[in-house]
């Protein structure tokens, strides 16, 4: 098995992310897992998803791409599925109008229509988690009280404090992105927060990881408006505290 790279919301930020990408050392073996957030609040969301599109056909790695909030918003906007619709012009949306040329008028269906039908047939297909024991990845996190057959929807990509300032009981570590900070959360075992706000003006993250040997780990970051990545290694202790980490 390859090693696992985890990468932390983009927003918009297509070239920091072409950074990013130029950086990784993926192989056929590995997996990289984009944790959401594509869209919404930068420059080029649609170059964004080119790229993750791109990355999907030419199979360097395997690559999974998660739902966050704004595709979330997004969707639902459109009349798909989803959650909060109304408020996706609220949290960036005329951004991503912009970036597919589009006006910012456009009602939600138009907007369906005036989408590549690759970028749509993307953002209907993304996924809501990914495991890797012993790592689970979600956009927002879980909720720390429900099983993992238990969690719902909404809480993979809405939820923030109550998952965040609490421990949970899952055998896995989450990786999640969502709720940005300056930097990456490491808070052991339970839990490793990825989002570094490339789009507010600071760093694009990724980690990563070994299923194999899980206290070895790599961080890779690109500052926003930078052309070159930032490496350090990290030791990771998943051993358990004192709580009971399993139903």
């Amino acid at each position: 098995m390859g090693h696992l790279f985890v990468v932390g919301d983009i927003h918009g930020c297509a070239r920091e992310l072409e950074v990013l990408l130029g950086a990784l050392p993926l192989g056929p073996e590995d997996t990289i897992v984009f944790v959401g957030d594509y869209v919404d609040r930068g420059p080029a969301s649609m170059d964004v998803v080119r790229t993750l599109l791109e990355l999907q056909r030419n199979e360097k790695a395997r690559t999974v791409c998660l739902k966050g909030n704004h595709e979330d918003m997004l969707l639902a906007y459109m009349g798909y599925p989803g959650h909060h619709g109304e408020a996706f012009m609220y949290n960036g949306g005329d951004a991503t109008l912009a970036s597919y040329g589009v006006s910012p008028w456009l009602s939600g269906s138009d907007l369906a229509n005036a989408l590549p039908a690759d970028h749509l047939g993307f953002l209907c297909c993304l996924e809501k988690m990914y495991l890797a024991p012993p790592f689970l990845i979600t956009h927002a996190g879980i909720d720390p009280e429900r099983s993992l057959a238990d969690q719902r929807e909404k809480d993979l990509f809405w939820i923030r404090e109550r998952f965040i300032e609490h421990p949970h009981r899952l055998p896995y570590t989450v990786c999640f992105g969502h709720t940005a900070r300056y930097e990456v959360l490491i808070d052991l075992p339970y839990k490793i927060g990825l989002d570094t706000g490339c789009v507010y003006g600071n760093r694009l993250s990724c980690i990563q990881l070994s299923c194999t040997e899980p206290k070895e780990a790599r961080l890779y970051q690109i500052p926003t408006g930078q052309r070159r990545a930032e490496t350090r290694d990290l030791t990771l202790d998943l051993s358990a505290r004192n709580i009971k980490r399993d139903f």
